[in-house]
C-alpha cells in the first residue's frame, strides 16, 4: 500500500483475520506507530493487539529482518516510479521468505539486555 495510515493497516489487520484458523486467536506484537494505536483501528474480533513499549525497537525481532532486507537488496538504488520500488520491495520479501532458516537466525538476533533488579535496602 502507498500509505501507513489507520485505513491501510485495518485492512492489513482484515486479511491477517482472514487467515487465522476458525478455531484459533491471533496476538500480533506490534510497536506503537500511530496507524498501530490508532483509536479509529478496527481489529477484528479473532486479534489481539500486544504493543511493545515506546522507543524499544530492539524488543522488535523484525526491525532486524527490515535492516537485513535494505543492506542486501534495497541499499544504493535510483528507484524510477513508485511501482518501481513496490517491485523491488516485493521481490526482497519473495527472497527472505524462501529462506526461513535466515529469518529465524536473524529474529534471534536480539540486543544483550541486562535485568536490574532494584530492591530496598
Amino acid at each position: 500500500m502507498p500509505w501507513c495510515d489507520t485505513h491501510a493497516m485495518t485492512q492489513h489487520l482484515a486479511e491477517i483475520a482472514r487467515h487465522v484458523a476458525e478455531d484459533a486467536h491471533a496476538i500480533l506484537i506490534m510497536d506503537q506507530a500511530g496507524w498501530h494505536m490508532s483509536n479509529n483501528l478496527v481489529v477484528p474480533e479473532n486479534i489481539t493487539i500486544l504493543p511493545l513499549p515506546p522507543k524499544s525497537p530492539e524488543l522488535n525481532p523484525v526491525e532486524n529482518l527490515w535492516l537485513f532486507m535494505r543492506e542486501n537488496w534495497l541499499s544504493n538504488r535510483v528507484f524510477k516510479s513508485y511501482d518501481d520500488i513496490a517491485a523491488h520491495c516485493c521481490d526482497a520479501w519473495r527472497k527472505i521468505e524462501s529462506q526461513p532458516w535466515r529469518i529465524m537466525s536473524i529474529g534471534r538476533r536480539m540486543g544483550k539486555w541486562v535485568l536490574i533488579n532494584e530492591r530496598p535496602y
